[in-house]
């Protein structure tokens, strides 16, 4: 196939984890970002929408397969299993078929949920989740050591914990990080032969959680569109059209809602009571809150005390001492419903888990009570609502043990799922969190310039691989935007599809230690 005929000979995917389109458009328009309005001036620029719950587990599959949640089979960080566990969701867990493998040869570098790297026709750095830069962290696995030779900085990333006193490192460093994520970007994409790159900096996500203050943000954002502007010369010196995607968008909260406690107060949720051990030591305030306030006190690393630890040991320990934490504090037994992941909530029906207690024919009546009660819930500083609530034979048709119903909070508020003495609780000063409308811009040698709206994030991946000359995926969720020139050949050619072969990735070690994934996790507010 000819260069006339496909159009554009490679394309760039550049990821900017978390950036809204408000705050973006706004900057742009007063000069502050140059190389970003240079991108939307030649091409188009606009909100993406992005998946319920608007949570990176389930966005970046969405844009790399063009299909939902209940396509590519991801809901949260952890997968939920019928007895109630959890287990860390890697690469392995995603169905259909990336783009990359579409697309090849291809360089994949720090896109989330790509642990463990897959044996794909060019070269993949894992990005998010990945517990470190050994076994797993690249294809080809001799990669990595070339990574840690030549980015001796780099990192996987931060235990945000560290940080929440102290704002000037923390900005910093996570400086520091885009500076290695860029020169790790560069490693790949000169040494390298490629036909798509894909590569997300997941830097103002991470800032924007702990650190909501514009002043500090532009000067991050100016950063970024550094980055953008060397991005965008080396995508017009290799023929290729670029697209610069969010996962999400982001804004300030103030306020917390503590979900599962919700439920708890309405008899629909039922925390492990206090009998026997844990009974006991609940009464004498050996709590886990306790237990964490002494390590603090006496200088030693909880965390790090944890890890020497056999996980059976930790885990027996965590059932018997008292807290409010959703994994080990939550009694499944005696709970009718219960949240999991960024605001998924399932029905405890006997279908899906194991035991269950809910009758699969009383699942609607109870599924229409949490919705009410979601949806009719009011902060009780202010009186007004605080959530939305969505339906989940909606947002999910393809697959019947998706989430009930999905909880997406107001504009000022983020959402909890551990039991708390309150349901609402205040948020430390310039938290932030995710918000739907992430950000779209399209420009090179195939994109036309012009209007734009309307796009999702299962519309990137269609796009992408038309604008190449790939077939689309026949399980694609998404659509070819209409951003090409009617006069270059992805203007002018029809959308082909085709029945792509499952992905291959390969399973994660069972050894893996996530402990540091948990931790980081931990420190942006995603876990409990």
């Amino acid at each position: 196939m000819t260069g006339e005929q496909r159009g554009a000979q490679r394309a760039v995917v550049l990821g900017l984890d978390g950036v809204p389109w408000d705050l973006l458009e706004g900057w742009m328009a007063d000069g502050h970002l140059p190389n970003l309005a240079a991108v939307a001036e030649d091409g188009v620029a606009g909100p993406l929408d992005s998946t319920r719950p608007a949570s990176t587990p389930l966005a970046w599959p969405s844009i790399a397969t063009g299909t939902w949640p209940d396509s590519h089979g991801i809901y949260a960080f952890y997968g939920l299993r019928p007895d109630y566990s959890r287990r860390m969701n890697t690469s392995a867990a995603l169905e259909g078929t990336p783009l990359w493998d579409a697309a090849g040869p291809a360089v994949v570098g720090n896109v989330p949920m790509t642990y463990p790297a897959s044996e794909i026709d060019g070269a993949m750095v894992a990005g998010m989740m990945s517990p470190g830069t050994g076994e797993g962290f690249t294809h080809p696995p001799s990669l990595a050591a070339t990574v840690r030779e030549e980015v001796p900085d780099y990192v996987v990333g931060m235990n945000w914990n560290d940080y929440r006193e102290d704002r000037g490192t923390f900005v910093a460093d996570v400086t520091a990080m885009v500076e290695a994520r860029r020169e790790l970007l560069r490693l790949l994409v000169e040494r390298r032969d490629w036909r798509l790159c894909f590569f997300v900096f997941t830097a103002p996500d991470r800032l924007q959680h702990l650190c909501w203050d514009e002043s500090v943000l532009l000067d991050h954002y100016r950063l970024l569109d550094d980055v953008v502007g060397e991005v965008r010369e080396r995508a017009r010196d290799r023929d290729a059209n670029l697209y610069v995607v969010s996962d999400h968008g982001f804004g300030p909260v103030d306020r917390r809602v503590h979900v599962n406690e919700l439920l708890a107060r309405q008899d629909l949720l039922a925390g492990k009571d206090g009998a026997g051990a844990r009974g006991a030591l609940d009464r004498v305030g050996l709590t886990k809150d306790a237990v964490r306030g002494a390590f603090d006190r006496v200088g030693v690393d909880l965390a790090a005390t944890l890890k020497s630890l056999p996980r059976w040991l930790v885990d027996s320990v965590a059932e018997r001492v008292p807290g409010e934490d959703s994994l080990y504090d939550i009694d499944y037994g005696a709970s009718a419903a219960f949240v999991h992941g960024p605001g998924n909530v399932y029905v405890n029906d006997t279908d899906r888990f194991d035991p269950g207690v809910v009758a699969p024919a009383d699942r609607p009546a109870v599924r229409a009570e949490l919705r009410s009660l979601l949806e009719g819930f009011t902060d009780p500083a202010t009186g007004e609502a605080a959530l939305a609530v969505e339906d989940g034979d909606e947002l999910f048709p393809g697959d019947d043990r998706s989430p009930d119903l999905v909880v997406v909070p107001d504009p000022g508020y983020t959402l909890a799922k551990g039991l708390s003495p309150a349901v609402v609780t205040d948020e430390p000063p310039d938290a932030g969190d995710h918000r739907p409308e992430g950000i779209f811009l399209a420009a090179g040698p195939d994109v036309a310039a012009g209007p734009f709206e309307g796009a999702t994030v299962v519309d990137v991946a269609p796009t992408v691989l038309h604008g190449l000359g790939a077939p689309v995926p026949a399980a694609a969720d998404g659509a070819v935007l209409d951003v090409f020139d009617p006069a270059t050949p992805p203007g002018r050619r029809a959308v082909e599809t085709h029945a792509y072969a499952e992905s291959g990735a390969p399973a994660a070690d069972d050894e893996a230690d996530f402990d540091d994934v948990e931790d980081r996790l931990r420190g942006l507010g995603y876990v409990d």
